[in-house]
């Protein structure tokens, strides 16, 4: 349930404040309302090719799909681009579970590399070790086989997490190495951009990839009035068979080429979308500058983690999080305290309940299970105030330096 600010008392300081955001545009949202009452223009229609136009541009793609949720754009992307039943997709245990929902859904076997431990994001190192170690060469078709699934390795996923992108540069050359498809999560990463050295040039999440899936989720940096998501790609064959199975196969109406889904973004979720995006790279700017605001305000601490920004980097700060030794304890203060707090995510997918049949424990993924045990997410939105941020820090601090002196902590030490 996202905490909306709505309610709030004067001193509490909402996680994320949506209602801002919507009365702000209030006018310009009603009018998206009403347009689609005049026409009855529910389902797709100029509305929504408008919208996917204008991401496409946004995102320097060629082509964006629009879709119900960011969880069928991706597992929707993996279908249209050839993931078959019994293939391994790679990807990271620090991930929300539709990451790897959409790989089980399109038929495919989620297999796990670590992350970084300073990005939080797919490790190259560990991805390359992976196909060297981990799976063995089949001599018929030349692919990689998962020693771990049984099943040819054929895809990649890489997350780009909290608002930040993996580092693509060397993920892409080995994808390309091992003819591995690979798909973008730039579920939280509308705007965030790359340096790629190897193009000499910054480019957009969801433009480096095979295609990208993008949800449009209310919290996220560009979110729906309800669930919605897209597909990005430069690939014309790829964005028109996420077209078709959006709608159910159909080529034509009631010709259908193959079965599909019911995926299609309503129209008024794109209008919605469509009067937003002209706002984004403003708020991206914002997050950015509240992003350097709590850097600024913790300084050179050593008590904990701030995020970390390498230089082929430009964040948007879907999050801020933090990495603490007593996340339990930072919770509970700044609860009592009235400040909105997330965690984002206790459990490693390779621990989770549906993925127990995969055989994986506890120390298989230490860097991913380190992070999840202690990281926590600060409040973040575009109009978060500076004095907002002083009291949020100040609270942090105080809450850490205290739990550093108590007994059970200095038993631990």
């Amino acid at each position: 349930m996202l905490n909306q600010g709505f309610g709030m008392n004067m001193g509490e300081i909402p996680f994320l404040d949506l209602v801002t955001i919507h009365r702000e545009l209030r006018d310009e949202l009603r009018s998206v309302f009403e347009t689609a009452l005049d026409t009855a223009g529910f389902i797709g229609g100029p509305v929504v090719q408008d919208f996917e136009r204008e991401f496409a541009e946004f995102c320097q793609s060629q082509f964006c799909v629009g879709m119900a949720s960011g969880t069928d754009a991706l597992r929707l992307a993996l279908v249209a681009a050839g993931v078959r039943p019994g293939d391994t997709v790679v990807t990271v245990p620090l991930t929300f579970i539709a990451t790897t929902e959409a790989i089980s859904q399109a038929g495919g076997r989620p297999d796990f590399v670590d992350v970084d431990e300073r990005t939080y994001t797919m490790d190259p190192q560990k991805l390359r070790v992976y196909l060297e170690a981990e799976c063995t060469p089949d001599p018929q078709t030349g692919r990689v086989v998962s020693k771990r699934t049984g099943g040819p390795v054929t895809a990649v996923i890489p997350v780009h997490l909290y608002g930040q992108m993996a580092d693509m540069d060397p993920i892409l050359e080995l994808a390309a190495r091992y003819d591995l498809i690979l798909i973008e999560d730039a579920c939280q990463a509308h705007g965030a951009e790359y340096f790629s050295t190897k193009e000499n040039c910054w480019r957009k999440a969801g433009s480096m990839g095979r295609a990208a899936a993008f949800s449009f989720y209310p919290g996220k940096n560009l979110g729906a009035c309800g669930e919605a998501g897209a597909v990005t790609t430069d690939d014309a064959r790829l964005a028109r068979r996420c077209q078709m199975l959006r709608d159910h196969g159909q080529s034509t109406k009631y010709f259908h080429d193959l079965e599909g889904y019911n995926c299609r973004l309503d129209a008024m979720q794109a209008g919605v979308l469509r009067v937003k995006l002209r706002h984004l790279t403003k708020w991206n700017e914002q997050r950015r500058e509240r992003g350097r605001g709590y850097d600024q305000l913790f300084g050179q601490t050593q008590q904990f983690t701030l995020p970390h920004v390498p230089p082929w980097s430009r964040p948007v700060y879907h999050l801020y999080v933090l990495q603490v030794p007593d996340r339990e304890q930072l919770r509970k203060d700044l609860t009592a305290a009235g400040i909105g707090i997330g965690i984002h995510y206790p459990l490693p997918l390779h621990l989770a309940k549906p993925y127990e049949r995969l055989g994986f424990r506890p120390g298989d993924f230490p860097v991913t299970e380190q992070i999840a045990a202690h990281v926590l997410s600060l409040p973040m939105f575009p109009g978060l105030s500076p004095a907002q941020q002083h009291r949020v820090v100040t609270e942090v601090l105080q809450s850490i330096a205290a739990s550093a002196k108590s007994p059970a902590q200095a038993a631990h030490a």
